[in-house]
């Protein structure tokens, strides 16, 4: 919000501002599960809603979403973080199968230092392919799958098939460099799939038309002109962006950090009790689907209340959405 402020001053605009609450959540879930024609699990969904209700309560009728912006000019920590993994892409095969990988895999990770089970993580990230390598953070893939769901429903799925999913639309883009094989990748997936869907539903139930400038044909076109080396080079993210606009946004909102656009629904869920009423309600009634362990869903609960509220209020987040989704659309199946 802070840097929102320094951005309307800038240009001398007037900005609304709201503030979502857990109360706002509660309200707004099985709105937001309901009117999508499939399941969609992105909780951001909701100060989309949010902004654009409070846009047309003010009169408006068209906004401008920033979409796009950081899968076109190389915005988000993934790209940076993947360069790094290149380095040891480039290294003579002998010193990394007859040297590091024999030194520091075979060791039991009780015998390892901090900064050596450092390098024993990056070595074991290095060695995966891409795109798997960029979904090895996903609860799903470092979770057993056995664990999770129940054998009948393991036995009626394709376990493999979103990652060969990601693969064959990496694999699409022929001679390219990995960061615009990720970029090609987020634009087929992050932004079709996701980010765009959900920002034109939440506009459209409200009445709002919007418009994304960062997509213009022209803007996609000069995207991709610029070398690889010169959107991301050493790892500094939004390079020829930020270098592009510096003389028109302030400097604030140029060497700010990167601040995403999700809801601290974990953080809430800790502390609210009407958020807990509704989503512990929507969990329950989820275990006689069949789908999950309900011991799973029993421990992701407790792990939640003592562990990293965010990572696995999102996967609490899912089933939810998931619960409420079905439930509405139970007479349609």
């Amino acid at each position: 919000m802070p840097f929102a402020r320094i951005a309307a001053r800038h240009f001398n605009v007037e900005i609304e501002e709201y503030y979502v609450t857990p109360e706002d959540v509660v309200g707004a879930l099985p709105l937001i599960a309901g009117v999508y024609d499939e399941p969609f699990g992105n909780s951001s969904a909701i100060p989309v809603l949010f902004c654009a209700r409070l846009a047309k309560q003010k009169g408006m009728n068209v906004l401008l979403a920033g979409d796009g912006g950081d899968e076109l000019f190389a915005g988000n920590a993934r790209y940076a973080k993947q360069q790094l993994f290149e380095i040891y892409d480039r290294l003579p095969s002998l010193l990394k199968s007859g040297l590091l990988e024999p030194l520091f895999l075979s060791l039991s990770l009780s015998k390892l230092t901090p900064p050596t089970r450092k390098v024993r993580s990056y070595i074991e990230q290095a060695r995966m392919p891409m795109p798997a390598r960029v979904e090895s953070y996903n609860f799903l893939n470092r979770t057993p799958l056995e664990s999770v769901f129940t054998p009948e429903f393991l036995q009626a799925v394709d376990t493999l098939h979103p990652v060969g999913q990601l693969t064959d639309t990496y694999n699409k883009v022929a001679d390219a460099t990995m960061l615009n094989r990720m970029l090609y990748l987020d634009w087929k997936i992050t932004l079709a799939d996701n980010d765009l869907r959900k920002v034109n539903r939440m506009c459209e139930i409200t009445g709002i038309d919007v418009r994304y400038p960062m997509l213009d044909d022209e803007v996609i076109d000069l995207s991709t002109r610029v070398p690889s080396r010169v959107k991301l080079p050493r790892g500094k993210l939004r390079h020829f962006y930020k270098n592009a606009l510096r003389d028109f946004l302030p400097p604030e909102v140029l060497t700010k950090s990167k601040h995403g656009f999700g809801l601290p629904f974990g953080q809430w869920l800790k502390k609210s009790s009407r958020l807990q009423e509704s989503i512990y309600g929507n969990l329950s009634a989820f275990k006689s689907r069949r789908v999950i362990n309900p011991e799973f869903l029993d421990n992701l609960i407790d792990t939640h209340r003592t562990g990293h509220a965010s990572y696995y209020g999102s996967m609490i987040w899912v089933l939810a959405v998931l619960e409420e989704w079905l439930r509405q659309n139970e007479e349609d199946m």
